[in-house]
């Protein structure tokens, strides 16, 4: 999307819904000019939104001040996380604050961070001041503070614990900082009655989302492509290992509203057991459990554009249906593979643990269900492509599975959050992975949301989908839950 598009073509009206639901993951995807004002502006920019018949939109910057409109000076324009190169300054500074947002500056400094980004440190900290308006150093330290807060208000964890629970470094440290912002001590912000979790060896927090949250259909569609040992859906729960920065343990989470409801009091958070294990990466946790329930959707809007959009059946049945997302983008994407290798849900269970149970680390997470890591892509890339053959994957897979592995080891290849997709596009096409897989990664592990992951071999149903962008990732988990609602139906018929 390289050129202006003309008012009342199929993108302007997909610009026009993300302009609406303002979804900030379409931020530097295109600009809207505002005719009565001559200004353009990004699509999250908080000023009040025009009258529709004054927009035109523009894929890029350049351009909307080709056809004669100047910067919006609230939302800065210039600040957008755009694709082009004249636009990799505030595309780096968006992906340094969503990873020190996750804990990227616990225990490791700026350098660190900037290295991994691939630009130099006095650059990382340049462009971080110009988008944010603080340092990398006090950014951090906002989020630190914040999570501490959070568990001295709904845990009995120790101060100590707390303070290394939040990525500080050191105990007075953590003091002091909360003197200088908050003028408290951290004892002083604890509440009498600070619940413990559910288990003596789970620390309890809770993830608010906003309604609603079908819980059930995101519980069958991780039930599908759980991995024996990994993860699975217990009841109305989901527990997983996890391992994070060297850290592993386990998590557990379920919908409070599952109880709440009951009561007569729904409430609209995901409840999350943490093992202690994992405190010292929880910031990193709790950002990739997030991701993998997709609680920072906005379902009201995404619901009401599909269902405007000829899916009105499946969303007023299933209100709130989620993308699932990853707590580990490798792991996600092998997952993809391995069924694109197998024949059936019983292959892919078997073939799934046959790797995991060779490349996988055992771990004790102190779950009868959970006794295996997901492979490291270190260690697969390591593996030759044979051995994988041994284990029962096809070879053209199993070649591809190691390449996966060599591209995210070194670097070429970031499936998570926040990456560019027509990158990960590029280089998942380039090491064989075929389109409907790569658009499957893409909504997963890249969260990007208008990805549609759909067979569609006669291009029909694609044709269909572009009334549903620019949530097409949505439409695309509806009619998969149809699919398996209907299949499941047959097979009761035939049973009986």
């Amino acid at each position: 999307m390289s050129q202006d598009v003309g008012i009342g073509s199929t993108l302007d009206e997909v610009y026009a819904r993300a302009l609406d639901a303002r979804d900030p993951r379409f931020d530097g995807v295109f600009f809207v000019g505002i005719t009565s004002t001559g200004i353009y502006c990004r699509p999250i920019c908080p000023a009040r939104v025009s009258y529709p018949e004054r927009r035109r939109f523009f894929a890029s910057a350049a351009a909307a001040e080709r056809a004669g409109y100047r910067p919006c000076l609230r939302c800065r324009p210039e600040l957008a996380p755009g694709r082009a190169t004249c636009d990799a300054v505030s595309r780096l500074a968006h992906a340094a604050a969503s990873r020190i947002a996750a804990g990227a500056l616990n225990g490791r400094g700026v350098a660190d961070l900037a290295g991994e980004l691939g630009v130099g440190e006095r650059h990382l900290r340049r462009v971080l001041e110009r988008e944010m308006g603080v340092s990398p150093i006090e950014l951090a330290l906002t989020h630190r503070l914040l999570l501490a807060k959070r568990l001295l208000a709904d845990t009995r964890l120790s101060v100590t614990r707390i303070a290394y629970a939040s990525g500080f470094q050191s105990l007075r440290r953590f003091n002091a900082a909360f003197r200088e912002r908050y003028r408290l001590s951290p004892s002083e912000l604890r509440r009498p009655e600070a619940r413990t979790g559910s288990r003596d060896d789970f620390v309890r927090l809770s993830l608010a989302y906003r309604p609603p949250l079908d819980w059930a259909a995101m519980l069958d569609l991780l039930r599908r492509d759980a991995v024996r040992g990994i993860d699975a859906v217990e009841g109305d729960r989901y527990v997983s290992a996890v391992r994070v920065d060297g850290h592993a343990g386990a998590i557990v989470a379920r919908d409070a509203a599952c109880d709440a409801r009951a009561r007569g009091a729904p409430r609209h958070h995901v409840e999350l057991d943490v093992t202690p294990s994992l405190l010292p990466v929880l910031m990193p946790v709790l950002a990739r459990v997030r991701h993998l329930f997709d609680l920072d959707a906005e379902p009201s809007v995404i619901d009401a554009h599909l269902a405007e959009s000829g899916l009105d059946r499946l969303v007023h049945a299933r209100p709130g249906v989620r993308v699932p997302g990853a707590l580990d983008g490798f792991d996600v994407a092998l997952r993809v593979l391995l069924r694109r290798a197998s024949r059936s849900q019983t292959a892919y269970e078997s073939l799934a643990w046959r790797v995991t149970a060779a490349l996988g680390d055992a771990i004790d997470a102190g779950l009868p269900s959970l006794h295996r890591l997901a492979p490291a892509p270190r260690r697969v890339a390591e593996t030759d492509v044979q051995v994988l053959v041994l284990l029962g994957v096809r070879e053209r897979y199993a070649s591809i599975i190691v390449e996966l592995a060599r591209a995210v080891t070194a670097g070429r290849l970031r499936p998570e959050p926040g990456a560019d997709p027509a990158d990960v596009t590029r280089e998942l096409a380039s090491i064989g992975v075929d389109e409907a897989s790569v658009a499957l990664i893409l909504a997963r592990a890249a969260a990007w949301p208008d990805s549609f992951p759909a067979h569609d071999p006669t291009r029909s149903l694609a044709q269909r989908a572009e009334r549903w962008r620019p949530w097409r990732a949505y439409a695309a988990m509806h009619l998969r839950l149809e699919a398996t609602s209907a299949t499941r139906d047959a097979a009761t018929v035939r049973a009986g």
